[in-house]
């Protein structure tokens, strides 16, 4: 259940961070309540996962997923540029997501 936890967080920071740059310095206030409400969801999911896995592999994890979920989203609807360096970088980051998870088991 705590990996359970700790992707549910990891999908609450993504969408945190695409509202963060859709709310416009938090001047759409749609925008701004999702934000918050993601902001809110995301730590408590993750402060479910850290009750049962080990901190550091539970936060490398969330950041990671949520590194590369927001990375993503701003290539498929923010315009932001994807070049081969940032491809390898994403790669990079989604080996050390999965070797953390295999480590845990």
């Amino acid at each position: 259940m705590a990996w359970a936890y700790l992707f549910t967080a990891s999908a609450a920071e993504i969408v945190w961070a695409y509202t963060l740059k859709a709310s416009d310095g938090f001047t759409r206030p749609l925008w701004s309540v999702v934000n918050l409400v993601a902001m809110l969801a995301t730590v408590w999911f993750l402060a479910q996962a850290v009750r049962t896995l080990p901190l550091g592999t539970a936060y490398a994890v969330w950041t990671g997923v949520g590194v590369v979920g927001a990375a993503a989203l701003g290539v498929l609807f923010m315009g932001e540029a994807l070049s081969p360096l940032r491809l390898g970088a994403i790669a990079l980051i989604l080996t050390g997501v999965l070797m953390l998870k295999l480590a845990e088991g």
